[in-house]
């Protein structure tokens, strides 16, 4: 037997106590197991939990991937980096492949146990959603997708389209985002679907229920769209007031579900001008290809997929309107389609006040030209 006094970690390694014990009396079954809680309770210190997220005015990086998150290793990759947001396609809305049974609730509550660049915040997740335009491989498009661009609607389809995107981007479908119908399936819901496997009823109720902590809209600009103000006149509406209460009707839906919920508008910084009470709907705003642009592609590898500056007429007006957002409080977020011209896309960005991001038109991966100073 044991005489000379020892440290219990000598006797039980992985716990750590400084007091020296006689060995004699430490082996008796009642100080022995008394000695074991001690050590338990004082000694072992346990992992810190993370905070919340930040406040979307504290983030200074965030990432934008919405392809090819159910390759193997894309979560991974995500969970790994230190960006304090992630703006993330839903995936499992896919509904023209076998994404369509990617589980993005999973990954989301994963992501959600990363840290921040801090360190101390988890990463604030936002989902992808296209509220101006319908894309034919999402779980609601139950119609034809036996379409040529450049002929005839087929007649099965909604009277709300009204055209093929305008940008190059197949199977997306410029809309009337007032129409009643179109409402139902982005925010007040259609019904749930067993048969089919949906526990959702709407667009933002699966963002919900995936986990998302909020929402960045893509073609807020269709307000802008000659095909919509034609449609618009004719219905005896205002696009662009039609498109803020779109918007402000999402928030009200989604934070009576939500409180903290989030909504970031992207592009379309215009919308402003004159309608300043739309900052009561947004909490930010991200603007693509303020400085530099690429072709609509969905190959990360496409030559033409980054790197193109944008006109200087443009990137001026850009930053005029951006400025506005900025000045009446809302963040500014950027991302620049920039690889070799990355440095000078993140230069300018800073300078501007803007938060940015550069990657490829294609956003099918993480970005391999980070932002200067993310922690690794």
């Amino acid at each position: 037997m044991l005489e000379h006094p020892v440290s219990p970690i000598q006797i039980f390694p992985g716990f750590s106590c400084h007091h020296t014990i006689s060995a004699r009396i430490l082996m008796q079954p009642h100080i022995l197991i008394l000695s074991l809680l001690l050590c338990l309770l004082c000694c072992s210190v346990p992992a810190q939990a993370l905070e919340g997220p930040m406040d979307l005015d504290d983030i200074r990086f965030w990432a934008y991937q919405i392809q090819a998150l159910t390759e193997p290793g894309a979560i991974d990759a995500l969970a790994e980096s230190s960006y304090d947001m992630l703006v993330l396609e839903p995936t499992r809305t896919d509904w023209s492949s076998d994404d369509r049974y990617f589980d993005t609730e999973g990954a989301i509550e994963r992501l959600k146990q990363t840290p921040a660049s801090d360190g101390v915040h988890r990463k604030l997740l936002i989902a992808y959603i296209d509220i101006g335009q319908a894309e034919d491989w999402r779980w609601y498009w139950t119609w034809s997708t036996d379409f040529t661009p450049g002929e005839p609607l087929p007649g099965d389809w909604p009277g709300y389209i009204l055209e093929v995107d305008p940008d190059g981007w197949e199977s997306n479908y410029v809309v009337k985002y007032w129409d009643p119908e179109w409402k139902d399936l982005v925010i007040w819901g259609v019904g749930e679907d067993p048969a089919q496997g949906r526990d959702w009823e709407s667009i933002i109720d699966e963002v919900i229920l995936s986990g998302f902590d909020g929402i960045y809209l893509d073609w807020v600009e269709g307000f802008e769209n000659d095909k919509v103000m034609a449609a618009a006149q004719a219905d005896g509406v205002d696009p662009a007031e039609e498109m803020i209460t779109f918007i402000a009707e999402m928030r009200e839906y989604a934070q009576e579900r939500n409180p903290d919920f989030l909504i970031i508008q992207q592009n379309a910084a215009a919308l402003l001008l004159g309608r300043e009470h739309l900052v009561e709907y947004i909490d930010g705003i991200a603007q693509e290809h303020v400085f530099f642009d690429g072709i609509a592609t969905d190959d990360w590898d496409e030559p033409q997929g980054y790197d193109t500056p944008t006109e200087s007429d443009q990137s001026r007006e850009y930053v005029e309107y951006l400025h506005m957002y900025l000045d009446l409080g809302i963040p500014v977020f950027n991302a620049e389609y920039a690889l070799e011209h990355a440095d000078e896309a993140y230069e300018r960005s800073l300078a501007e006040g803007f938060v940015p991001f550069c990657s490829r038109r294609s956003l099918g991966e993480l970005s391999d030209t980070p932002p200067p100073n993310l922690p690794e």
